[in-house]
C-alpha cells in the first residue's frame, strides 16, 4: 500500500455505547440520549454496538462538481460528498467503509480516488470500474496504492438476463486483476448469478456478490440461484453482501419477508458474509422512468438504522454478527 502521507477521516468520537439483546434480535443503544441531526440522506442518531473497526461495505460519493459525470449515464444523482459521508457514517457509529464506483462515472474513477486520498488508507478502501480492454496496467498500479482492492462488474445496470454474456464480463475483468488479488465484486440478478456459478467457482479471486446476491423476497428462499449461491457460501468461494434490502423487498424497515434468505446465508457460511448500507441510496436500475437523464433524480429516503438493526437480527449469535461487521471485512478488503 502507499504510504504517502494522507488526509485521515475525522469521525467524532462515538459515546459509551451498549449492546442490548431482546427476544432473539440485536438491538443498538447508546447509554445517554442524543440529539437527531437533519442530514439529506436519513442518518440516525443512534449507534450500533461497542464493536471495534466497524465496516460498511458499500457506499457511493457524488461529486459532479469538479467530476462530472458520463455522458452516456442512465440517470443523473443529486451531490453526496465526502463530508456527508463522514456524518452517516458517525451517525451509525461505523469506523471503516468501502467505496464503490458508481454507475454515473463509468471507467473514469477519478471521484473514487479522490474520496480515497480524502479518507485515508486506514479507514477506506475503494472498488472502481474498469474497462478490461483499455484499463492500463499502470493505472491499476495506481488504483492500488490508493486503496482499491476490487473491481465491479454491474450486470444489473445493463438489465443483463444471458448467462452467457454474463460469464464473458466477469472472465474479462478477472483476468485483468487475478494477479493483484483483488476481488470482483458482481451485481446481477440471483437467476443470473446462479447461470455463471460454476465460473465464478473457478476464480482464483474473492468474489463478493451485491446486495444480497440479487435475491428476491417474493421469490423465497427457494428461488432460482438460491442453491447456486448457498454452494459458494458453502465452499468459500464467494462472499454475500447482505446490503441494500429495499432492493430486495418492499417489507421496510423490518423486511421480514427477507428473513428466511438472510437466515438461509449465516446458515451455509457466516465467515463469507458482509453488511452494507448503499448509501446515500440512488434508484434502482430496472425501475426507472424514461425521461431526460439531466433530470436530477433524488435519493431514496431508507431508514438505514432500521435495515441495519433488521440484518444483524437475522444472524446466530454475537460471534456471526461481529463477523459481518468486523472481521469478514479486515480480511477481505485488507483493513
Amino acid at each position: 500500500m502507499n504510504e504517502n502521507p494522507r488526509v485521515e477521516m475525522a469521525i467524532p468520537p462515538v459515546r459509551r455505547r451498549s449492546l442490548l439483546t431482546a427476544s432473539g434480535s440485536i438491538l443498538f443503544g447508546i447509554t445517554e440520549t442524543t440529539a437527531m441531526t437533519s442530514t439529506p440522506f436519513a442518518a440516525s442518531s443512534t449507534t450500533p454496538a461497542a464493536l471495534s473497526g466497524t465496516c460498511d461495505c458499500h457506499v457511493h460519493v457524488f461529486a459532479p462538481d469538479p467530476f462530472p459525470y458520463a455522458a452516456g449515464r442512465n440517470y443523473t444523482p443529486g451531490p453526496a460528498s465526502v463530508g456527508d459521508l463522514r456524518t452517516f457514517l458517525a451517525s451509525l457509529g461505523m469506523e471503516r467503509v468501502v467505496l464503490v464506483q458508481p454507475s454515473v462515472y463509468g471507467a473514469d474513477n477519478a471521484c473514487l480516488l479522490n474520496a480515497l486520498e480524502q479518507l485515508g488508507p486506514r479507514v477506506a478502501r475503494g472498488i472502481a470500474v474498469i474497462d478490461p480492454q483499455r484499463t492500463t496496467d499502470a493505472e491499476l498500479n495506481r488504483m492500488h496504492s490508493a486503496g482499491v482492492r476490487g473491481v465491479r462488474v454491474n450486470l444489473e445496470v445493463r438489465g443483463e438476463d444471458s448467462g452467457r454474456t454474463a460469464g464473458e464480463a466477469v472472465r474479462a475483468a478477472a483476468i485483468r486483476v487475478a494477479s493483484r488479488g483483488w476481488a470482483l465484486q458482481v451485481y446481477a440478478d440471483m437467476r443470473v448469478i446462479g447461470a455463471v456459478s460454476d465460473q465464478l467457482a473457478a476464480l482464483q479471486i474473492p468474489v463478493i456478490l451485491d446486495h444480497f446476491a440479487g435475491a428476491k423476497a417474493e421469490r423465497g428462499p427457494d428461488q432460482p440461484g438460491m442453491a447456486q449461491v448457498l454452494n459458494l457460501l458453502q465452499t468459500g468461494n464467494a462472499y454475500v453482501k447482505l446490503s441494500a434490502p429495499y432492493r430486495a423487498s418492499s417489507d421496510g424497515p423490518s423486511y421480514a419477508n427477507l428473513a428466511p434468505i438472510a437466515q438461509a446465508f449465516f446458515a451455509a457460511n457466516p465467515e463469507r458474509l458482509i453488511w452494507a448500507s448503499d448509501w446515500p441510496h440512488t434508484g434502482g436500475a430496472r425501475s426507472r422512468n424514461p425521461g431526460s437523464v439531466e433530470v436530477v433524480e433524488p435519493f431514496q429516503a431508507v431508514d438505514d438504522r432500521g435495515a441495519l438493526d433488521a440484518i444483524v437480527g437475522w444472524a446466530s449469535d454475537d460471534r456471526a454478527r461481529r463477523a459481518l461487521l468486523v472481521d469478514n471485512p479486515a480480511r477481505l478488503y485488507g483493513f
